[in-house]
């Protein structure tokens, strides 16, 4: 069976979020957004949602079609199925990371399972959803890509620094006790955010709302799970520095 996203009607309806700004490249023209799905009827609706936004849509239907689209066309944002006909969506972010070059990549998966968004996360994918999905969530979650990807946002001078961590804002490098420790760009901002505010505990919601940029709509667990990938590249080995607060969410303060 095919899975199509949620939103109901005679075709996809542009995405209620308010009056959002509209978003482009650095030169003005349209963001390029690869999306690669085997499931046409999914890639046609999509295609369409994201051009009420007015972006610029390639589509391909299995892994190497997806490697040369993303070869010719240089996108700004990946919409990538895990699973592809010839090989599985992983093996396409591996070669297009082995590239040299960082793109934002949101996975689709069928199966909403643990080890699903393990393996994506840790191989270098920025978000995931699970199909069916939301047109209007799928939309957010791209927007909350490139906004942490600087197409919304200048380039910040922020220069954190609490105990033995530091964050460079230009150069999005992050360290601790100088050894350099390298993160997603959602992991990036959710650290940033904890690094702004050390000592205090921050809700899972205000966290949805900075990092995400956007409400989930109660699906406070994609907090609780970027969480956990952040802690095993930052307290791993260490002693820790990003604690839960029971009942409320998570701080930062220096190791003890």
């Amino acid at each position: 069976m095919t899975s199509v996203p949620t939103d109901s009607g005679t075709g996809p309806r542009r995405p209620v979020l308010g009056q959002l700004p509209k978003m482009c490249r650095p030169d003005g023209s349209p963001i390029r957004v690869l999306l690669v799905d085997d499931e046409r009827a999914l890639t046609n609706l999509v295609r369409m949602a994201l051009q009420y936004e007015g972006w610029a849509i390639e589509v391909a239907h299995d892994a190497g079609e997806a490697v040369a689209k993303y070869r010719e066309h240089s996108p700004d944002i990946l919409v990538l199925d895990i699973m592809l006909p010839d090989t599985d969506g992983f093996g396409v972010l591996q070669q297009i990371r082995s590239s040299g070059t960082y793109t934002p990549i949101l996975f689709l998966t069928a199966r909403d399972s643990v080890r699903d968004r393990v393996t994506g996360l840790t191989a270098g994918g920025d978000d995931y959803m699970v199909k069916p999905f939301s047109l209007e969530e799928l939309v957010a979650r791209l927007r909350g890509l490139l906004r942490r990807n600087a197409y919304l946002t200048p380039d910040s001078e922020e220069h954190l620094t609490v105990g033995d961590l530091e964050l460079v804002g230009t150069s999005r490098e992050v360290y601790r006790a100088g050894v350099p420790i390298p993160l997603t760009s959602t992991e990036f901002e959710l650290l940033r955010y904890l690094m702004q505010h050390p000592r205090k505990a921050l809700t899972r919601n205000e966290i949805l709302r900075r990092v995400w940029d956007y409400d989930f709509g109660g699906k406070s667990s994609v907090v609780d799970l970027y969480v956990s990938y952040l802690r095993k590249k930052i307290d791993t080995g260490r002693d820790p520095m990003i604690h839960t607060v029971r009942g409320v969410g998570y701080l930062l303060r220096p190791a003890e």
